[in-house]
């Protein structure tokens, strides 16, 4: 059934100074602890983070603060909730990093949910290649090491409900979790549409500003990731969504959300209706919320006072400018809503 309902970044990571919580409940934060995964694809440890419901009260700090975006105050390594809880996967955008979308991992986290993300190699913050961007199979099996180690940690694994693991993606993200729901991506459906759309595609300039030569995109690009451990998949603004093998669109079983911000300042690669690569037609189990006054960077974390004026004077993206009217707060709150609806978090 579908429905319809109107409603990358700079790099950042835990601050060290410390706010000691006093007359907070425990549940008004929640818990964040970080660890390395080690993938046998990777030649380096991939840096891993899991929020949670805390059942302590512990010291709290700030996670993704930086000279742009607003952070998220945590419990750093307090005790989990007892009990079970479900997982939500995560995974960041191109360019993105897994502590800059604290405010949707905080907020599921208070609902009841242990959320595991990673930074994927490549393509996150400080180490952002559009050549890389390319190997999409790579990023899911970042998601499935991530998941293979935090289901094998006595320190996780008794809190985790394995019959409740869900993944959530932004952007380059939602590719990633379609991937892993059972999508795979065409590589000449990709250079076609590149072709036809030029740099009136946000994602075909970028790439091509990074030298991607669409007529040979890697292997890797066409990977079949599909994990079955994996229950429900929401797809915020996923990019390549023109590329998608038709055959595997029938081995989706998963239910899926899609969210879509804006419609009019939408991003092409993110456009799932008729007027654009019509997947959301095409697909049994799926449906779609879209939240507007909004554009694709409005996913982004909120930003802090003079961010949009220190961006202009870097002669940076606009990622802190959102479309007139836009509430970029109020939209994450909307997205959260149905994020956690969808999910069946408290």
């Amino acid at each position: 059934m579908k429905h319809v309902t109107s409603a990358m970044a700079i790099a950042a990571g835990i601050v060290t100074s410390l706010a000691f919580g006093t007359a907070q409940a425990a549940d008004e934060y929640a818990g964040y602890d970080r660890f390395d995964v080690r993938a046998a694809h990777r030649s380096m440890p991939v840096a891993a983070s899991i929020w949670y419901p805390a059942g302590t009260h512990i010291y709290r700090a700030p996670v993704g603060r930086s000279s742009i975006w607003k952070s998220t105050d945590a419990y750093i390594g307090a005790a989990i909730e007892a009990g079970k809880h479900p997982l939500v996967l995560l995974s960041h955008g191109s360019g993105g990093n897994m502590d800059a979308i604290g405010w949707l991992s905080s907020q599921l986290a208070l609902r009841g949910a242990m959320v595991l993300a990673v930074n994927h190699p490549g393509t996150t913050s400080g180490d952002s290649s559009p050549r890389r961007t390319m190997y999409l199979g790579q990023r899911s099996n970042d998601i499935k090491a991530a998941l293979d180690q935090v289901l094998d940690n006595p320190e996780f694994a008794p809190y985790i409900d394995k019959d409740q693991i869900s993944a959530v993606g932004f952007s380059l993200g939602g590719t990633t979790v379609l991937n892993l729901a059972g999508m795979r991506f065409d590589r000449d459906a990709y250079r076609d549409y590149c072709d036809t759309f030029q740099n009136k595609a946000q994602d075909c300039a970028f790439y091509r500003k990074g030298g991607v030569d669409f007529a040979h995109l890697p292997d890797d690009f066409a990977a079949d990731a599909y994990d079955p451990r994996i229950t429900k998949t929401v797809a915020i603004e996923p990019g390549m969504t023109y590329a998608v093998n038709e055959d595997s669109i029938k081995a989706v079983s998963n239910p899926v959300l899609f969210v879509r911000l804006g419609i009019e300042h939408g991003w092409l690669a993110s456009d799932l209706s008729e007027t654009g690569s019509n997947l959301l037609a095409r697909m049994e189990n799926a449906k779609m919320a879209v939240f507007s006054p909004a554009d694709h960077l409005t996913f982004l974390a909120e930003c802090v006072p003079g961010a949009v004026e220190l961006l202009e004077e870097m002669e940076d993206d606009p990622i802190c400018s959102d479309p007139e009217g836009t509430d970029r707060g109020m939209i994450h709150r909307q997205v959260v809503d149905e994020v956690a609806g969808f999910l069946d978090l408290r």
